[in-house]
């Protein structure tokens, strides 16, 4: 692509709400409006705030801060569990009210939204009129504590950049011919999808500031992440649309789904684990048939919690984000594709089964079931002697049942323990989908 200029207009709008899930709890709780509140998993003090109000954010209290070290910092904070369905049906209520001012063109996860700009949409005053129209819109439809940074680029990446700059209830317009020396202050880990590890990549390649990384030509960026990704960068960071320079296209067809959960100490143990592993696999053969896939592949992941001693011994252990070092095992099974909950049942107990023993196994605090190599219902092959046990048809009597009343009202008794325990977790980049009675 040319790198010639470009007309000074704005091609995207990325909304992006603020402190979303702690808002939404001060929008049906005012006795909690302009105070310290966190958005808890799990009310351990082991457990990790998955959002805090700009009240705690103030306090130096964010997201993935320990509880426990929350209620140090501000013994008075209040600490809310948070509810999966309460907020997904906030995020398509402000959803609406955005489409209200501009079409949604993309949703990146549950509180983020992208509008593409067309016509004279594109004008910058224009473009700022229709980010304000939002900003409004959320406010009058859906709650005053619910406010938003929207970051205004010619593309969607740059888009996104903008709206972490100033937050919160924020407004950034970064024009083609600002760019790049408009995001030149900006740290590495300011750019979408340069966490620690890639972070420290380009650390080890020489590139630690935002300057040095936009000093290199296409070619240098393209050497410094050793793939077509720099190559797009080089171009999104100078304002262009595109940049594929003819690489292929990921593909968009899904390729997994699945549930995993961080045990509470009442089931952090082999049976405990088990009712967990089976809630999982319940709620993911559902959304299964739901997406209408069948799949051909199930992967068990299990993380066990060590002793001082048991992590001195090990040849290889972790650190959990909630401190808690572990070893993992995990193991995968393929059969001939399938998607009632009786079949991937029986696969799960199979599984289940190759589980390792001994002293460094007896504390599992983490399993996760992972459904891959999923084929869509158009193209599953029926087997030559049907289906005898009619598993296929339970299945759907089940979903039929449990879309109505609930996603857990008829159920096979092996995740009977866990009923109540596993509930679907806060979805970040999962749009949740509204399935019968509940989301997931």
């Amino acid at each position: 692509m040319s790198d010639a200029a470009q007309p000074d207009f704005f091609g995207f709008l990325h909304v992006d709400l603020n402190s979303f899930f702690a808002s939404v709890e001060q929008q049906l709780h005012p006795e909690y409006r302009g105070k310290p509140l966190g958005v808890v998993g799990t009310m351990a003090d082991t457990g990790a705030l998955i959002a805090a109000s700009y009240e705690a954010k103030a306090l130096g209290i964010h997201t993935l801060t320990k509880v426990g070290e929350a209620k140090k910092i501000c013994p008075e904070i209040i600490l809310v569990d948070g509810s999966h369905s309460v907020y997904s049906e906030y995020s398509h209520k402000i959803a609406v009210a955005v489409e209200r001012c501009c079409p949604v063109a993309h949703t990146p996860s549950i509180d983020e939204m992208a509008c593409q700009l067309i016509g004279r949409e594109r004008v910058p005053a224009t473009a700022r009129k229709i980010a304000l129209a939002i900003k409004q819109a959320i406010r009058d439809d859906v709650g005053s504590t619910l406010r938003c940074s929207i970051g205004m680029a010619p593309n969607r990446y740059l888009a996104k950049i903008a709206s972490d700059m100033q937050k919160p209830d924020g407004l950034i317009g970064l024009l083609p011919s600002q760019l790049p020396r408009a995001i030149a202050h900006l740290d590495l880990r300011d750019l979408p999808g340069v966490g620690a590890k890639t972070e420290a990549r380009l650390n080890a390649k020489g590139i630690t500031t935002m300057e040095q990384l936009l000093a290199l030509d296409r070619n240098g960026m393209h050497r410094v992440w050793d793939s077509v990704w720099g190559d797009r960068l080089y171009h999104w960071l100078r304002g262009s649309d595109t940049g594929d320079d003819g690489a292929p296209v990921p593909s968009e067809v899904q390729k997994s789904l699945g549930h995993s959960h961080v045990l509470g100490p009442e089931f952090r143990t082999d049976e405990g684990a088990w009712a967990i592993a089976h809630k999982l696999l319940h709620k993911a053969a559902m959304r299964l048939r739901m997406e209408k896939f069948y799949c051909g592949t199930l992967a068990v992941t299990i993380k066990y919690a060590l002793t001082r001693e048991q992590a001195a011994r090990a040849e290889k252990s972790k650190k959990h984000s909630s401190g808690i070092v572990h070893q993992g095992w995990g193991m995968e099974a393929r059969f001939r594709d399938c998607q009632d909950t009786l079949s991937l049942l029986d696969v799960l107990r199979n599984v289940w089964k190759q589980r390792p023993r001994g002293a460094e196994y007896e504390r599992p605090f983490f399993v996760g079931v992972t459904l891959r190599e999923l084929i869509p219902e158009s193209e599953h092959q029926a087997t030559l002697f049907g289906d005898p046990d009619n598993r296929a048809e339970l299945s759907r009597t089940m979903d039929r049942l449990n879309l109505k009343f609930g996603h857990t009202t008829l159920h096979f008794a092996g995740m009977l323990p866990a009923r109540e325990s596993a509930p679907t977790r806060i979805a970040f980049t999962q749009i949740p989908v509204l399935y019968g009675a509940e989301y997931m």
